[in-house]
């Protein structure tokens, strides 16, 4: 009888025993199971982390305004009145100037003006050695493909500008006439067009002639070397307030618009200068700017961020 209560209490104690086993070999295994699932999602937590913060350092990046002291280099025409020239103190003026010194001014950067000689603009903008260009610079789909330009600010037109005692009265009129415009200008672009093809090729030597700059070209017309001109409104405007009796505006061949132009990349420079047109514009230092200029035909009428 004891022997069968000895054999007995064996057994269960080597049942008990067992179980003590078994359970603390599953609560090993599900520790183990809980710690890697947790470090899995410690891993999967920073990894997304990393991404974010990634991304959000991406974005700021973008978007950064270029910091306090930047050199600001702003190609231009100084032979473009009003938007660029050589004021009677003998210092470089203009409408875009004014504007672009009061950008710097609130943005902290170095504004400096470098007259460029026109045909090398796309050159000088990709070489880094001018910032913009920033001086009565019509937006086309060809420039474009090159430049990165802020919002329209300005609107001009191209015009067809004679001698007053002239009979022409539009380009039709202008067969076996001689007729003169910028070189790489806005009014070759719109002399360019298919549209025009027909009229521009009974043009004297069959194409329009070219000059650098327009205070050259209206001295062609005044002297009677060439028939007519095709110029921004604003040089018309501003030679024909300067010699009534010279000149006289015939006809409006294309609307356009003037934005800033920058290096193809540089939209961070595209933003800040965007939003400090707006602030200006809100406060009415534009208008103030455009002030002097009005016998130029420049105004807020024809100002397009608003």
């Amino acid at each position: 009888m004891k022997k069968i209560k000895f054999v007995a209490a064996a057994a269960a104690a080597f049942a008990l025993a067992a179980f003590v086993l078994v359970g603390c070999s599953s609560g090993a295994s599900s520790s183990s199971a809980a710690s890697a699932s947790a470090s899995g999602d410690s891993a999967s937590a920073s990894a997304a982390s990393s991404e974010a913060s990634a991304s959000a350092s991406e974005s700021a990046s973008a978007s950064a305004t270029p910091a306090a002291g930047t050199e600001f280099i702003v190609g231009f025409d100084s032979e473009y009145p009003p938007y660029g020239y050589v004021g009677d103190d003998g210092q470089y003026t203009g409408v875009d100037l004014d504007l672009a010194k009061e950008v710097c001014t609130r943005n902290g950067w170095e504004f400096k003006a470098e007259p460029i000689d026109w045909d090398a603009k796309d050159a000088l903008i990709d070489a880094g050695t001018i910032t913009c260009i920033w001086n009565g610079f019509t937006v086309t789909d060809e420039r474009k493909a090159t430049y990165d330009f802020t919002d329209p600010y300005m609107y001009n037109a191209q015009v067809l500008v004679v001698r007053a005692d002239s009979d022409i009265a539009s380009l039709e009129d202008c067969a076996d006439k001689h007729v003169m415009t910028q070189t790489d200008s806005a009014g070759l672009d719109a002399l360019s067009d298919e549209a025009l093809a027909d009229v521009v090729s009974k043009f004297a030597g069959g194409a329009p002639e070219t000059l650098g700059d327009y205070n050259n070209i209206m001295m062609q017309l005044e002297s009677g070397a060439v028939d007519a001109v095709v110029c921004d409104l604003s040089i018309a405007a501003r030679q024909m307030a300067a010699k009534p009796d010279v000149f006289k505006q015939v006809q409006t061949l294309s609307d356009e618009e003037y934005a800033v132009g920058f290096k193809k990349g540089n939209t961070q420079m595209v933003d800040a200068v965007n939003a400090t047109l707006k602030e200006m514009t809100a406060d009415g230092t534009v208008e103030k700017i455009l002030k002097n200029y009005e016998d130029q035909a420049v105004s807020m009428e024809n100002w397009l961020i608003k």
